[in-house]
């Protein structure tokens, strides 16, 4: 009984294990045949690119196959020499032959360079147009995406993938047209030779597909780990050139170089392993290829004993089946180039793919007069507790002056976000001259404000350029702009002015120069709504005061809204509103909320003290 019960207990066993196995298999299977759609539909996402560039494409692959169909001649000479020249009393003459030999080669390299040549072309049309589409889907994408795209990353896949992506499938296309038609025509003389042998020659290609298929989907798997790890280096190359100040500071180079090391250790390893995937493919065919040409051979030499063959014909048969081994061995190597090229194109479509910005408006406004109105506005965030606005009422006449005051976290930058479309209000809404900003086109509605936020961005270009930033330039209003940020008289003293180069994000000035660069930026925009978001928080006294003085020389004729944690650039605003845990708790001049002893009068009193 228990001889039967050990028994019961090991077929269960071999079931489970078996069962195991299967789903396993299946598994592996429905994996790679879900990959394996993907792939197909990112290659034909591709073509997309190719069709426009259809006729140089029919012209190379023309030419490819002209250039291909000289190489069955190459062995054909050969036999007729063998079988002619090589007699005794031959009249064959000799010198035309060096000629002929040369003449095939030089057509051949020619027709093969024009095909070359349009497939390049074509290529590099296809990677322009691909970073085009990118840049646009980049630049149009919801916010959401930047809080996960690093710019190290994001340059990567703009300006790196497609064209590694593109010029991979570019090259194995290359080989497949250049060694494909060259091993068609090879093949069809081997036909014309001998039928028999070569249909015995095509024993060994279902042996070679076996193994093209296994490595293969090896190699996918690898090149998209590999893919993956890449990217993450690229991040945190990324980290260490933005943050190198924080870095330093915090004296992380060591951490920062093992968290390198150990993603580029992994990326290595990844890396040898899609290497010795697709360096096992080479071997593997040449030992099938080698076992088809072993055969052949021997029943070549067997046929030829029997007095079948001319020397010639057994010259020329083995001559050409040769060749035909550096075009198959060719063929299997373009796995990889594939795979690689298509798991980057796939990464540039996920990104092409991203939700744009949503943009329901339709009204297209033209110079407004800035009269602004919050009615009951209340912001909640994905995934917040608490809304970080709560039911704000008030109104921005034009040409007003109004400020924003109150603790971190109080709210202050969501209004300003949702002022400019960056943030949809849960209820309530924000008119701009009686209109409701979500009824107008994103793009027209942040025409009409100019902003400083507390986060300066300046561009790597001159200081003029910095100051015109997408404007039509005068010279003159630059100049302008500049005094009254306060910087004209450091630009004068530059030996190249206004063409003075800034460096990265303007690294080449210090933190106040840059400040009222973009200062002088927003005030180059002829927009009705000017925003200044802590814009004067890293100027010294003097500096802040001379840029609020040439700012109040446009009083009147702006709006402006001020948002500060220094109260005292605040203080001759026509109204200011406090803030605190997302609503407005205090309204009124300086002097009328002083009076009042609230929460503005108590920040007021802690500044000063402090």
């Amino acid at each position: 009984m228990d001889n039967a019960s050990t028994d019961a207990r090991g077929r269960d066993r071999l079931s489970d294990l078996w069962r195991a196995w299967r789903n396993r298999s299946r598994g592996r299977a429905a994996g790679a045949s879900t990959t394996g759609n993907r792939m197909l539909a990112t290659a034909r996402r591709l073509a997309v690119y190719a069709r426009p560039h259809r006729v140089s494409i029919v012209a190379a692959v023309l030419l490819f196959f002209a250039s291909s169909a000289i190489d069955p001649l190459v062995p054909a000479l050969f036999k007729w020499l063998i079988d002619h020249g090589f007699k005794a009393d031959s009249q064959f003459p000799v010198w035309p032959i060096p000629l002929v030999v040369i003449g095939l080669f030089a057509v051949r390299g020619a027709l093969a360079f024009g095909g070359a040549y349009l497939l390049a072309r074509c290529t590099s049309d296809a990677v322009l147009h691909l970073r085009t589409d990118l840049v646009h889907a980049v630049m149009r994408a919801d916010a959401s995406l930047y809080l996960h795209l690093s710019p190290g990353v994001a340059a990567t896949r703009v300006i790196a993938d497609p064209h590694n992506s593109i010029n991979s499938l570019a090259g194995a296309l290359t080989a497949v047209l250049r060694d494909g038609t060259t091993l068609l025509a090879l093949l069809a003389y081997l036909f014309y030779l001998d039928w028999r042998l070569a249909i015995v020659s095509l024993v060994t290609i279902p042996m070679l597909a076996l193994v093209v298929r296994r490595v293969q989907s090896r190699v996918l798997s690898i090149t998209g780990q590999s893919y993956d790890s890449q990217v993450r280096l690229i991040g945190i190359v990324d980290d260490i050139a933005r943050a190198w100040r924080v870095v330093r500071t915090f004296d992380a180079a060591e951490f920062e170089r093992r968290r390198f090391t150990d993603e580029a250790h992994r990326l290595r390893r990844t890396t040898m392993k899609g290497v010795i995937a697709g360096a096992t493919m080479t071997p593997l065919t040449q030992l099938v290829a080698s076992t088809g040409v072993a055969l052949i051979v021997t029943l070549a030499l067997i046929d030829a004993h029997r007095g079948g063959a001319t020397v010639g014909d057994f010259v020329a048969f083995v001559t050409t089946l040769l060749l035909t081994i550096a075009p198959m061995r060719h063929l299997t190597d373009i796995t990889q180039p594939i795979v690689g090229g298509l798991v980057q194109a796939r990464s540039c479509f996920d990104l092409m793919d991203t939700p744009p910005e949503p943009d329901p408006g339709k009204i297209e406004l033209g110079r407004t007069r800035g009269d602004l109105r919050f009615e009951q506005v209340s912001v909640v965030h994905p995934g917040a507790d608490e809304p970080a606005l709560r039911d704000v009422d008030f109104a921005v006449p034009a040409g007003r002056t109004v400020a924003l005051v109150g603790p971190s976290g109080a709210g202050k930058t969501t209004l300003i976000n949702a002022l400019l479309g960056f943030v949809m209000p849960s209820a309530g809404r924000v008119t701009l001259d009686g209109i409701d900003i979500a009824e107008v086109r994103k793009a027209s509605l942040r025409r009409q404000f100019a902003v400083v936020s507390q986060d300066i961005v300046l561009f790597d270009g001159t200081i003029e350029d910095n100051v015109v930033y997408a404007q039509p330039r005068d010279p003159a209003r630059v100049e302008a702009c500049l005094r009254a940020a306060d910087l004209w008289d450091l630009v004068r003293s530059l030996p190249e002015g206004t063409a003075t180069r800034v460096g990265t994000n303007a690294g080449r000035l210090s933190g106040g120069q840059r400040q009222r660069l973009a200062i002088a930026r927003a005030l180059y925009k002829e927009a009705s709504v000017w925003v200044f978001d802590e814009a004067t928080s890293a100027l010294d006294s003097a500096s802040e005061q001379a840029v609020h003085g040439s700012i109040e020389r446009w009083r009147g004729t702006r709006t402006l809204i001020l948002v500060a944690h220094r109260l005292s650039t605040v203080r001759h605003a026509d109204r200011i509103h406090v803030f605190a845990e997302g609503r407005v708790v205090e309204s009124g001049r300086h002097e009328e909320l002083m009076a009042a002893g609230g929460l503005y009068a108590s920040m007021v009193r802690s500044q000063v003290i402090a």
